[in-house]
C-alpha cells in the first residue's frame, strides 16, 4: 500500500461488512491514518459492538453517529468531523452505506425504491455536498497538481449490478430497486468527478465484488469474495488512482466495468 498515505478518512456504514473491513485494514497499515471516522446509524447498538471494541483500543478511530438519509444527521456529522480535524481537511470519503431488498420485479413497490434510492443514491449525494469543504481543504493542503486518494477523494461503493452491460447474477437475485439505485450512483459519481475536479477532488464508483456480508448473502447464496480479499483489493486500487481514473467505474481488482 505504498502509494496510499491518508491522514484522515470517513467510512459510512462502518459497523459491519465491508465498512468494518475497511476500518480494520486502514488500522493495519504501516502508517495508519491519524483519524479514521467510522459512521454508523446506531453507534451504541448491538450491531456496532465490533466497531466499539476497535474504537476502545485505537484512539484514532472515532465513531460518528450518521444516518445518510437524514440531512440534519449528515450536517451534525460534518461539524463533528471538522472539530476533530481542527484546521486540516478530510482526505478520503468512502460512501459505503447501502441497502438491498432481494425482491422480484413484480413485487417491487414505490416504498422499496424510495427507501433504497434514499440510502444508496441520495445519501452519497448529500454526503459529498456536506463534506466538500473539508475535502477541498485537504486538497489545498496537499502538494502537487494531480488527483489522488492521498490528496482528496470521494469513493462511492457501487455494484456491477448497476451496469447496463452486465446483468450479473440476474438469475439469482433481481433486486431491481437496488440495481437502479446503483446505476444512478454511477451517474452521480461521474457528475461529482466533473464538478469537483476543479477543487482537486478525485471521484470514482467502485464495485467491491460479490462479497460475503449480510447484504451480499441476502438472497440465500454464498458470495465468492471474502471481506478481507475485497478490502485488500480495493485499497490496492485506491493507492494507484490518479486524475486519469476520476469519473470511472472500477472493480476491486482495478478492472474497468462498462456502464
Amino acid at each position: 500500500m505504498a502509494g496510499l498515505h491518508v491522514r484522515s478518512l470517513l467510512v459510512t456504514g462502518a459497523n459491519r461488512g465491508i465498512g468494518l473491513g475497511l476500518v480494520q485494514h486502514f488500522l493495519r497499515m504501516p502508517n495508519p491514518p491519524q483519524w479514521i471516522f467510522a459512521g454508523c446509524r446506531s453507534p451504541k447498538g448491538q450491531r456496532a459492538q465490533e466497531l466499539q471494541n476497535l474504537a476502545s483500543k485505537h484512539p484514532n478511530v472515532i465513531i460518528i453517529p450518521l444516518e445518510v438519509t437524514n440531512p440534519a444527521s449528515i450536517k451534525a456529522a460534518a461539524a463533528k468531523v471538522g472539530e476533530h480535524l481542527g484546521g486540516s481537511g478530510l482526505n478520503l470519503l468512502i460512501n459505503n452505506a447501502g441497502i438491498i431488498k432481494p425482491k422480484t420485479l413484480d413485487s417491487e413497490t414505490l416504498e422499496d425504491m424510495t427507501e433504497i434510492y434514499a440510502t444508496n443514491t441520495a445519501g452519497p449525494l448529500l454526503m459529498g455536498q456536506a463534506f466538500l469543504p473539508l475535502l477541498k481543504k485537504a486538497a489545498q493542503g496537499s502538494p502537487g497538481s494531480g488527483l489522488s486518494c492521498s490528496k482528496a477523494a470521494i469513493i462511492n461503493i457501487s455494484s456491477i449490478g448497476g451496469s447496463f452491460s452486465s446483468f450479473f447474477t440476474w438469475d439469482v437475485i433481481q433486486a431491481t430497486s437496488y440495481r437502479c439505485s446503483k446505476a444512478a450512483l454511477n451517474m452521480l459519481s461521474k457528475c461529482q468527478s466533473l464538478a469537483y475536479r476543479e477543487h482537486g477532488v478525485l471521484c470514482i464508483a467502485l464495485h467491491p465484488g460479490w462479497v460475503q456480508t449480510d447484504m451480499g448473502s441476502s438472497a440465500g447464496h454464498t458470495p465468492p469474495v471474502t471481506v478481507d480479499d475485497s478490502v485488500q483489493g480495493m485499497l490496492k486500487v485506491l493507492s494507484s488512482l490518479s486524475e486519469k481514473e476520476t469519473g470511472t467505474f472500477l472493480d476491486w481488482e482495478g478492472n474497468v466495468i462498462p456502464w
